[in-house]
């Protein structure tokens, strides 16, 4: 297997290599890079290329490691024994099979995307070693032991939120997307739009990276900011005509709600067009 850009997605020589060494290696992914620069969608378009299932493990802060093996339902269980209900001897029945649990039993080879582990508890990656290691665990209220029939491939995304333990970071494969130069974002913006005018997406990554350059700036627009800024202008050819023939001293872009998200960049923005102003007098 060799994993390559697909219609849909274009990745680096580099991320080739970090997806194709992990699978070689048969080690998990562990993926990091500014929000926006398709993590999440590279495990999309992996399995899609191999033509098997995605599975998807979203990690919220309440993510416990052991939901992802099974959860056990024992309130349900003792209801159901207090009303008299037929199967409730069998504890199989109040077993909730989790997302490694689906991965490892399924029919085929399949892609687990593991995503945002950051956002979990500091012990999450460190519960799950094991599990990740023996591509088995043990399910103490029935007495089995589920075995992956087929050992999966193994992405896991992180916005580095918090630091990742040392003993999980050595069972995985790294790779840090970068965010994309102007060549590969030029790339990028024809994949999804083959047919926009070449000067719209001149003057639109002119501004873009301008912006992504403003000093101080506390989040800078993304990959998929700069995906929806562009829709949003082929649709509206007053917003296109405002972006040809924008002025410097004006620093706020039409439609700057698609790549500015919050009011101090907006006022810093603000901010550096008047400075701008002041120095055109």
């Amino acid at each position: 297997m060799a994993f390559t850009s697909t219609t849909t997605y274009v990745a680096t020589e580099a991320l080739k290599q970090a997806v194709n060494a992990a699978v070689t290696l048969q080690r998990p992914l562990l993926i990091k890079g500014e929000p926006g620069t398709g993590k999440t969608l590279l495990a999309e378009e992996l399995a899609a290329s191999l033509g098997t299932r995605l599975i998807t493990w979203h990690i919220k802060s309440s993510t416990k490691a052991a939901q992802g093996l099974y959860e056990y339902d024992a309130v349900s269980r003792l209801r159901d024994s207090q009303l008299g209900i037929e199967g409730v001897e069998n504890v199989a029945n109040y077993i909730k099979p989790g997302k490694l649990w689906e991965a490892f039993t399924a029919d085929e080879r399949v892609v687990l995307l593991i995503d945002e582990i950051d956002k979990a508890d500091i012990e999450f990656p460190n519960d799950l070693l094991q599990e990740l290691d023996r591509m088995e665990f043990h399910v103490y209220e029935t007495g089995e032991t589920i075995a992956a029939r087929h050992r999966p491939i193994i992405v896991i995304t992180s916005n580095n939120e918090k630091e990742l333990p040392d003993a999980f970071l050595r069972r995985c494969f790294f790779h840090y997307i970068e965010f994309p130069d102007r060549e590969t974002m030029q790339q990028i913006v024809d994949v999804h739009f083959p047919d926009i005018a070449p000067k719209l997406v001149g003057e639109a990554l002119e501004v873009f990276f301008d912006l992504r350059q403003a000093p101080g700036l506390k989040k800078k627009p993304s990959t998929s900011e700069l995906v929806d800024w562009l829709k949003l202008l082929m649709s509206d050819e007053l917003a296109r005509e405002a972006l040809y023939q924008r002025d410097p001293a004006k620093a706020i872009p039409p439609l700057a709600g698609a790549l500015v998200k919050n009011e101090q960049d907006t006022q810093l923005l603000e901010r550096l067009a008047f400075m701008i102003r002041r120095k055109g007098r």
